[in-house]
């Protein structure tokens, strides 16, 4: 679904990605994890049309996104969760929600969408007409992917969704991204802690100073000596 190819991101002179190359395929979790700093927001914001690749290819389901306008991307489906959840801190939840829906015109469908948002997040509804500043980080990562999930995204990005939160809350958002992933769509997940990245993920990517510096299958980075020692040592479990 996702290929990217020698991708390099400069801010000015310096180089902050460098021929990064990663692929997702239809239906996965595939995460992208490594320490402050590495480059993992960088990548997610090249992708998804917020900062101009200096040099790479980017293809969304076989077509070439690159120099596409980041609402043009999500309009295609490839929609990200920054970090820090960005919602409207001064709309109650409803409205946050329907600004997930900007681009679509089909009343019908956006209708339902919202019921079903609402069925996997009852307490969204419980809320529908609080401010969304008003909400707990917790509660604010529900209606960033509830949002997220009103533009019927293909591949959703999500940047450390258990950053700030309650370790059993980060349990509660990560296993609703697993939920989200079984209903069909397709996971890019950057995370900080990487042991519950990778407890949830087929794949994984292991970044350092703005280059892939490992890739494998899920289960075989967490047993890697490396990846222990320097990704896994001093973090919790979040899943069993």
């Amino acid at each position: 679904m996702l290929e990217v190819n020698n991708l390099s991101v400069s801010y000015g002179k310096i180089t902050a990605l460098h021929g990064v190359s990663l692929r997702v395929g239809r239906g996965e979790i595939v995460t992208l994890i490594g320490a402050n700093g590495a480059g993992k927001s960088t990548f997610l914001k090249a992708i998804s049309g917020l900062l101009a690749p200096s040099e790479g290819e980017i293809y969304f389901e076989g077509k070439r996104i690159n120099g596409l306008p980041g609402h043009a991307i999500t309009k295609r489906g490839l929609v990200q969760i920054p970090e820090g959840r960005r919602i409207f801190p001064l709309l109650t939840v409803e409205e946050n929600l329907m600004m997930g829906a900007f681009f679509r015109r089909d009343r019908g469908g956006i209708t339902e969408d919202k019921r079903l948002v609402y069925e996997s997040f009852p307490l969204l509804h419980e809320r529908r007409k609080q401010l969304g500043g008003t909400l707990s980080g917790g509660e604010q990562q529900m209606l960033a992917l509830g949002r997220a999930l009103m533009s019927r995204p293909k591949l959703l990005a999500l940047d450390e969704p258990s950053m700030g939160l309650a370790p059993i809350v980060a349990q509660q958002v990560l296993r609703i991204i697993q939920k989200i992933n079984r209903e069909g769509v397709t996971i890019l997940l950057v995370e900080q802690n990487a042991r519950a990245a990778l407890g949830i993920a087929q794949r994984g990517y292991v970044m350092e100073t703005g280059s892939v510096v490992m890739h494998d299958q899920a289960k075989n980075l967490l047993a890697n000596d490396k990846v222990k020692q320097s990704y896994l040592g001093i973090q919790e479990t979040l899943l069993t």
